[in-house]
């Protein structure tokens, strides 16, 4: 029996910006998706009718207006060209929203009050920033990068990059110097944009050497352009201060952009090797984050939208991106959980947020906590919440409806930095149920396929999209030939996008999200790479070989323990963990850090020298070890049984 917790009225399906979507497609097209609406009759003629679907999407939004033979003439995947001869600019579409009636950006952090920053004072720093960029000589396709935290500084120089059809890329300053070259080197930006330092939890975090580092290994960057945070009396050599860079404020210049221009470059996990550069388009990222945030999270003009992010995640250019929408950005600059963990809920009162975006961990830790923030706080306010990142356990949909809110649209969504939005998520016109999320998206022909390539219901399959999306990249970064792209998405399956997640859909149509079915590490919902982890703790010279894995627990927890093989002699005593740890936070992240480390005689590794993270990460999930493991690829299968022990006595009582 399913457990709804939330169900649409006919007052509020008839309030929503989906429901005035499809009453104007139905009328211009002469189509009926019922009374009230029929989210999966309007789904279904999203993915069957690609052309008509995204091209009423632009006109509706203000954006484009072609014909439907001019949205999409060639269908395939990779190599699908939307909108072709046509131009959107992102910065430009953003401040098509702007009004004096609400602010652009609410600006929060750890160490001061809550400030407003109005559209036209937006709008004057966007232009002042381009104008210093073109000053500096940076033009269309040249990169910008910024190593910078979540502060309206970074919303700035991104705007202000693209306004000049610059390509904007970004590290979140937790990362250590190795992590941010792996990113950046490839890339070659010709400006660096760095703060000095950062707060967290409480403490300020010099990174003046990491900046120092970058420089000096990038020999690309012809300017740095420092931001103050921890020490504003202070200018590196060379570097141009962030009050001149944005001193000459101006209405913005934007450059004519075609729609397939390249935006911004975002990174894989890297788990097999440096994180892939992921380059993604104008116009896809504009309609798909305005479908995204008006269909399905229903926000708009008026509304103040939060997403506890960093810089490093996705979810920072998807919360961004609700300013196409004529949002109010909240940005905060600090830790999920201080100065106490209903933090996020007490920054949503301060605020007067209308749509609070988290991880499924958070929600979890309070849930576990018995925080009850609706008690607590006045969040009146809030009609959503939006969580992702990893899948939502049961438990904690049941805690929002009980202790934040009770007439509140909760999501689940899911997705990816590979399309910057997500596959699954939410809809004001459906029901919210316990441990599910909704549906597909809107354009998005997501399916559940078997190994053998079938469309499954009621079972586990792959997530699988069969039809192209406007916001799926344009390109990996270094990849003349495409070869990196389709083996990361379109193998086995030719011309069908393997995302690397494991779903059901229901025979009710709504979706379960297992986990990933490949060895992306996903943890508070950043997904990282295992090789970031393997390079620092390689380093440490009593480690012969290590393996990390992420594991989803069935109780919506997340246990990533570290495996390591020491050299003859070596025990594995307090001083080496600490050595371990700190290695590991200092050359990647904080984040990086394992849940625990512990001491294994040896490393499985396929024939070809893979380490064995994917079936080794089944056992410890409770697959039986014959099917998780086909010991005849292993190179040492010895080794296996050490972990199949390790699994064993996990899971006992």
């Amino acid at each position: 029996m399913t457990d709804v917790l939330w169900q649409p009225t006919p007052d509020s399906v008839g309030e929503t910006r989906i429901a005035a979507f499809a009453e104007w497609v139905a009328r211009r097209r002469g189509l009926s998706f019922g009374d009230p609406v029929d989210y999966d009759a309007l789904w279904r003629w999203s993915v069957e009718h690609l052309d008509q679907f995204w091209g009423d999407l632009a006109r509706w939004t203000g954006v484009l207006d072609v014909p439907d033979d001019r949205v999409l003439p060639r269908r395939e995947m990779p190599g699908a060209e939307w909108f072709p001869g046509t131009g959107v600019n992102y910065a430009e579409q953003v401040f098509r929203q702007s009004t004096p009636d609400h602010p652009a950006i609410i600006a929060t952090a750890e160490d001061s009050e809550p400030a407003e920053i109005s559209w036209d004072a937006l709008r004057g720093q966007v232009g002042a920033f381009a104008a210093t960029l073109r000053r500096l000589g940076v033009g269309p396709g040249d990169r910008v990068s910024g190593y910078l935290p979540n502060v309206p500084e970074a919303v700035v120089a991104f705007l202000g990059a693209a306004s000049v059809g610059a390509v904007w890329s970004a590290c979140a300053p937790d990362f250590g110097t190795r992590a941010v070259l792996d990113r950046f080197a490839q890339i070659e930006p010709t400006v660096l944009v760095a703060v000095d330092g950062y707060r967290w939890g409480g403490r300020a975090f010099d990174r003046r050497d990491v900046v120092a580092s970058l420089r000096a290994a990038l020999p690309s960057v012809r300017t740095t352009i420092s931001v103050p945070r921890l020490f504003p009396g202070e200018l590196p050599d060379g570097a141009l201060a962030w009050a001149d860079a944005v001193a000459d404020v101006q209405e913005p210049v934007f450059e004519p952009t075609a729609f397939d221009a390249p935006l911004w470059i975002v990174y894989s996990s890297g788990t097999t090797g440096l994180p892939k550069g992921i380059v993604h388009g104008h116009g896809g990222v504009v309609l798909e984050q305005r479908k995204s945030a008006e269909l399905h999270m229903d926000v708009g003009v008026g509304d103040r939208f939060f997403w506890y992010a960093s810089t490093a995640w996705i979810m920072w250019n998807i919360a961004t991106s609700t300013l196409l929408s004529g949002c109010t950005l909240v940005v905060h600059d600090g830790a999920p959980a201080y100065p106490a963990l209903d933090a996020q809920f007490a920054l949503a009162a301060r605020t007067g947020m209308t749509y609070l975006g988290t991880s499924a961990g958070y929600l979890s830790a309070c849930e576990k906590a018995g925080l009850r923030p609706g008690e607590q706080h006045d969040l009146s306010a809030l009609r959503g919440i939006g969580s992702t990142g990893s899948p939502l356990p049961a438990a904690a949909f049941r805690w929002v409806y009980e202790a934040v809110a009770r007439d509140v649209l909760l999501g689940s969504l899911s997705g990816g930095t590979d399309v910057a939005t997500g596959f699954i998520g939410s809809s004001p016109l459906l029901p919210v149920t316990a441990g599910e999320l909704q549906r597909p998206m809107l354009g998005v022909a997501a399916a559940a396929w078997s190994p053998e390539g079938e469309p499954v219901t009621a079972e586990l399959g792959e997530l699988v999209i069969t039809e192209p999306m406007p916001s799926m990249p344009l390109r990996f970064w270094n990849d003349p030939d495409e070869a990196r792209y389709r083996a990361a998405y379109f193998e086995p399956w030719p011309g069908v996008w393997r995302h690397g997640d494991w779903m059901e859909i229901t025979d009710r149509g709504t979706c379960v999200i297992t986990g990933r079915s490949d060895s992306t590490l996903n943890r508070g919902g950043v997904r990282m790479g295992t090789a970031d982890i393997y390079a620092a703790v390689e380093s440490v010279p009593e480690v012969l070989d290590c393996v990390v894995l992420g594991v989803e627990q069935p109780d919506g927890g997340y246990w990533m323990p570290l495996f390591v093989q020491l050299a003859p002699g070596v025990e594995l005593g307090d001083e080496l963990v600490r050595r371990l740890r700190e290695v590991i936070r200092e050359q990647a992240s904080p984040r990086h850090v394992p849940d625990e480390i512990l001491a294994v005689p040896a490393v499985p590794h396929t024939r070809t020298g893979k380490r064995l993270e994917v079936p080794l990460k089944r056992l410890f999930q409770g697959v039986d070890p014959a099917t998780a493991v086909n010991v005849g690829t292993v190179d040492d299968p010895a080794a296996v049984e050490h972990y199949i022990a390790l699994a064993r006595q996990r899971r006992r009582p």
